[in-house]
């Protein structure tokens, strides 16, 4: 009699000094796995160069539940870097990524996969409420979304993070991307493939700090514009045409008023504002080139995104072969 083989279903988890956390995340995500039974489940967590007792954690939760896997970073690379990790070792037919802290709830899942399973190759969860963030937070996070939604070609939507669920042919197409300045929300949007938003309340962290302080959330924001967009690029373009257009027809003004008037040319405070300001403008738009440059620089070294210290796979994955290919 012929085995019926079940779709399988992967949760991603990057994980960085989150052993505050861990064990009632996974116990409310077991809770979720135990309601599925129609898949083979496995969560994949990928420790992200903690520095407390993360891994251990890890470790103890593979022992006593054959559905997780862990991939064990060398050091810490960064969520972006840690979510890539997870994808290129997820083995499931779809594959949803969440973070540790259960300010997005696993119990969502079900919803999620209910959309995949009406014909949705990505489902993203969108955030209606954001507890537990300051206003500041949450203004500047409207506002980033705003300016990208503006300045890129990549619809990003609007407050939401990484929590979703993608088919395998999506995940595929993400993690044949291998560059290394990556934003995966604007990655995540850039693949394409039929997308559905379904909406929840975000709580608040359940345990532990967060690792996102306003410099970070400044370069966070930094590296999404220059990566999906050149329009820095273009804005200083148009900046210093309309600043010699500006200058020209004043200085023909200032050449018309001598001649005609006799006017002795004054102005020396004058002269040093308009020095310092066009000096102070070159020197921020040479920055944003280096912006580009840099990243240019980095991309052409082709580096390996991240080194693993040690895999160990799910009891449900060891009997999967490996996916590959785009599609």
């Amino acid at each position: 009699m012929m085995e019926i083989v079940k779709e399988m279903l992967s949760v991603v988890v990057p994980a960085y000094n989150e052993e505050a956390v861990l064990p009632e995340f996974h116990r409310r995500l077991a809770l979720v796995f135990d309601t599925l039974a129609d898949y083979d489940c496995e969560v994949v967590y990928v420790n992200d160069g903690s520095r407390d007792r993360t891994q251990f954690i890890i470790d103890r939760l593979a022992v006593a539940d054959v559905r997780v896997a862990s991939v064990d970073l060398s050091r810490n690379f960064g969520k972006e870097i840690a979510m890539t990790a997870g994808l290129d070792h997820a083995r499931g037919d779809a594959v949803i990524v969440i973070d540790a802290d259960l300010q997005d709830p696993p119990e969502l899942i079900q919803e999620l996969i209910k959309e995949w399973k009406s014909g949705c190759d990505v489902v993203y969860a969108t955030r209606t409420v954001r507890e537990g963030e300051t206003w500041l937070k949450k203004a500047t996070a409207a506002w980033f979304y705003r300016l990208i939604q503006q300045v890129s070609r990549v619809k990003i939507p609007a407050n939401t993070g990484d929590f979703r669920l993608m088919s395998r042919r999506s995940v595929n197409a993400l993690v044949a991307l291998r560059e290394q300045h990556r934003f995966m929300k604007g990655l995540f949007a850039w693949v394409g493939f039929p997308s559905k938003a379904v909406a929840y309340q975000r709580d608040p962290r359940f345990a532990g700090e967060t690792k996102f302080n306003y410099w970070k959330l400044w370069n966070f924001a930094l590296e999404g514009i220059t990566s999906f967009t050149t329009a820095p690029l273009k804005a200083a373009t148009y900046l210093g045409l309309c600043t010699s257009l500006f200058a020209f027809f004043y200085g023909a003004w200032i050449i018309f008023k001598t001649l005609i008037y006799g006017d002795i040319v004054r102005g020396y405070p004058t002269i040093m504002v308009t020095i310092l300001f066009l000096g102070g403008m070159q020197l921020f738009f040479i920055g944003v080139i280096g912006e580009y440059v840099g990243r240019i620089f980095n991309e052409t070294k082709a580096r390996p995104l991240y080194f693993v210290q040690g895999y160990r796979p799910s009891i449900a994955a060891r009997n999967r072969t490996p996916h590959k290919g785009v599609i």
